[in-house]
């Protein structure tokens, strides 16, 4: 026993001291490091004693890499402060993927790269060469979710690692993570929602009378938007995110193609003004809905809202989503959330991760 326990601390990591639960100490690698990537890391900074104290967890930062920075290592762990002012003079660029992993030997891979809507790629090889190089897998992006959840999922259970993504379709909101621990018995029948925050500021904007182009600056301006806003504006994010839930939540096997899309661009000040005038709110709505022959449909589309609809009230950069189940109606928001809250679901994930395996 004592030659099994003292082989665990040092493939963990683990240190102890009289009287203390052991702390195992995770080698930590993030591919991206935009917004988010930079939000995580001053998260795990500032939660570093919470870490230690509730959970026994440490960490190292020991791999960061994006297209700009290459791949970079720093085998003893970046120093916070230094990576969060951009000096990387510590770490070696290794040029690649596997030498990356070889070299900088994670535990836990945090995933924030662009969403590619139309293979999940390269992500989902990122993810996977991380699980089989042995690091559970976070990953905020949408794209690995739809197209390869079931496979990088199988693959995790197979090394008795987790691959988990709370942060891919609400930021921080706890859905996946919801239904997976404490919903065990529920039939999820549907579920409709403000699923696209970009949309939803721009529509915002036009019912004071702004101009759809000057509302997609506005947007922009705001940093809600990307510089290219259309597959926020023709639905195309929220319809990814529709097949996601629906894919993970429901069991299903939706593609984009099955999901009947329409954007905002057809929309006009004068459509949202005479709505109002009548009490109601037009909102960019995505849904999925399980059909009586078992089948799944799913749209999204802009609707008409009346004062009494849980989306009514979803304004800015708010998301919500309301779940339909076989005992009761779920409802899921978070008020105008921030890169910080799609890193605090990637924590979140990191600490279940650990703690579950």
């Amino acid at each position: 026993m004592l030659r099994k326990f003292s082989l665990f601390r040092i493939l963990a990591g683990a240190e102890s001291q009289p009287g203390a639960s052991p702390i195992r100490t995770f080698n930590l690698c993030l591919i991206g490091f935009g917004h988010v990537g930079r939000s995580l890391v001053g998260l795990l900074h500032r939660k570093a004693a919470d870490l230690r104290e509730r959970y026994g967890i440490a960490y190292r930062i020991t791999g960061v890499a994006t297209r700009r920075l290459g791949w970079l290592v720093a085998e003893n762990g970046f120093a916070a402060d230094r990576l969060l002012n951009g000096d990387y003079s510590e770490a070696a660029d290794v040029g690649g993927l596997d030498q990356w992993l070889a070299a900088a030997k994670p535990q836990a891979l945090f995933e924030a790269s662009s969403l590619n809507a139309e293979t999940g790629e390269p992500a989902i090889t990122y993810l996977r060469a991380a699980l089989e190089a042995g690091a559970h897998a976070v990953s905020a992006n949408k794209g690995p979710v739809v197209y390869a959840h079931r496979k990088l999922t199988q693959l995790a259970q197979a090394r008795g690692l987790r691959f988990y993504y709370e942060s891919a379709m609400m930021d921080g909101a706890p859905v996946f993570s919801l239904f997976r621990e404490t919903l065990p018995a529920i039939d999820l029948r549907g579920f409709r929602g403000v699923l696209n925050s970009t949309t939803n500021v721009i529509l915002g904007c036009m019912e004071s009378g702004t101009s759809f182009d000057d509302a997609v600056r506005e947007a922009q301006r705001l940093g809600v938007a990307e510089t290219d806003p259309n597959n926020d504006i023709d639905g195309i994010d929220a319809a990814v995110k529709v097949v996601g839930l629906a894919n993970v939540l429901m069991d299903g096997s939706l593609t984009l193609s099955d999901v009947t899309r329409k954007g905002i661009r057809g929309l006009t000040t004068a459509n949202l003004r005479e709505a109002r005038e009548k009490g109601e709110a037009w909102k960019l709505i995505g849904r999925a809905r399980r059909e009586s022959d078992g089948t799944i449909s799913a749209s999204v589309v802009p609707e008409r809202v009346a004062p009494d609809d849980p989306m009514y009230s979803v304004c800015g950069a708010s998301l919500s989503a309301a779940f339909q189940t076989d005992v009761f109606e779920l409802i899921v928001g978070e008020r105008d959330p921030g890169p910080e809250a799609t890193a605090y679901g990637m924590l979140c994930d990191f600490i279940n991760a650990v703690r579950s395996s």
